[in-house]
């Protein structure tokens, strides 16, 4: 019990510290491009090297992942985003930026799905449901206090500190996983990654989907529903300021509301986790999430899109934990970096596709209404949810380990 606590805490630390490191630089990056080019095209070109990178690899990257020691590759992966991120307030160029930047995508491209499978045999199964929680607490944490921290660090320093201050971020994590024991059996000898190799793996995702069809709908589903909810994310600041009138400040009190109404989410599963069932937080939570995106879409005033705020901050954290959790208990781990990049690649795709769909439908017709429209999908989506999360016949798979599963 004491070393599964131990082993919880430094995997938590780490993250973290990292996902602190993350936020910091998230500002920093941005302003640094903007100072270099003072273009804003230039800044809004660093939203789109993400999803393009993850595009180019996750469709081969799970080859790997399930292939290799996850520990082992999550703490080279840490230590050669440090060398990057460390480099970049030394190039010359935005264009030099933009590779490192690419670069840096393919590692998180490789990095997350390995934390899922590293995360997941790690984490025993009646602990991950609270372990999940906690982790979304620190998201949450970090996405309120670290843009706050950069701001200061901006005002003391520089955009370059703050960056590398996420380079250090980067080391420590790694440090914190170089001290948590590994789960796998040593593989004796590493296969060189082939076309033939990339093609069976696929193979095996797309059995895997056709002989558990209920947990790819749910997967689908729920990623689906933070698809559209990401377009809408992408006019926030738009919606806000012409439609709703408000100021910068204001909207950024509205993120710092929503940050708020996230912690007290993640606090709440943290402490009745084993009260809860993955069911309830999943139902609940995206249902109420949904409805939160519809009080945003109809609000006319501060006051209206602060409760919206607030209801989505708040159920975002039990919708997540629900179906990460879901998503571990369910898929076999010697195939779960395979599934997690694979459907990672269409989910990409169709997360460009809505940004592009959303923004442009807005120019088209009134923001409010294509807001509205793209909330109420959102609803419809969840409620199916629910549906399919709630079919009596599925029990087993929403089964903890305390419960007999």
């Amino acid at each position: 019990m004491k070393t599964n606590k131990r082993n919880s805490f430094l995997l938590l630390f780490g993250v973290g510290i990292s996902t602190f490191g993350d936020f910091i630089y998230l500002i920093a990056i941005n302003i640094l491009v903007l100072k270099l080019t003072g273009s804003p095209a230039a800044v809004a070109g660093l939203w789109i090297i993400g999803p393009i990178a993850t595009i180019l690899t996750k469709f081969w990257s799970g080859s790997i992942i399930d292939r290799m020691s996850k520990r082992r590759l999550m703490i080279l992966t840490d230590i050669f985003r440090a060398i990057l991120v460390a480099i970049i307030p030394l190039l010359p160029s935005v264009l030099l930026i933009y590779i490192c930047l690419f670069v840096l995508s393919i590692g998180k491209a490789f990095f997350d799905p390995a934390s899922i499978s590293y995360i997941t045999s790690l984490i025993p199964t009646e602990n991950r449901k609270q372990f999940n929680s906690f982790r979304s607490l620190i998201t949450s944490g970090a996405f309120l206090i670290g843009p706050a921290i950069a701001g200061v660090l901006l005002l003391i320093a520089s955009a370059k500190v703050a960056i590398w201050i996420n380079a250090v971020s980067f080391l420590v994590s790694a440090y914190m996983l170089f001290l948590l024991p590994e789960t796998e059996v040593q593989r004796s000898q590493a296969k060189a990654l082939t076309l033939s190799m990339i093609k069976d793996d696929w193979k095996k995702v797309i059995m895997f989907s056709r002989d558990q069809s209920y947990i790819v709908i749910i997967y689908f589903l729920a990623q689906f529903f933070w698809i559209v909810a990401l377009g809408m994310d992408a006019q926030e600041v738009v919606f806000t300021q012409k439609v709703l009138g408000l100021s910068e400040a204001k909207f950024g009190l509205l993120v710092s509301i929503m940050g708020i109404g996230s912690i007290i989410g993640s606090s709440t599963v943290s402490i009745f986790a084993k009260k809860m069932s993955i069911r309830l937080l999943m139902g609940l939570g995206y249902i109420m999430v949904a409805g939160g995106y519809l009080i945003y879409a109809f609000s006319y005033s501060f006051l209206t899109a602060a409760i919206g705020f607030i209801v989505l901050g708040y159920f975002n954290s039990l919708a997540n934990t629900g179906f990460l959790t879901f998503y571990q208990n369910n898929v076999p781990l010697e195939i779960m970096g395979r599934i997690s990049s694979v459907f990672g690649t269409f989910q990409s795709m169709l997360q460009i596709a809505f940004v592009l769909l959303i923004g442009f439908t807005g120019e088209i017709i009134p923001l409010r209404y294509s807001i509205i429209g793209a909330s109420s999908f959102v609803l419809t989506i969840s409620v199916l949810l629910t549906l399919f999360v709630y079919r009596p016949a599925r029990k087993i798979y929403f089964l903890e380990k305390s419960q007999g599963a």
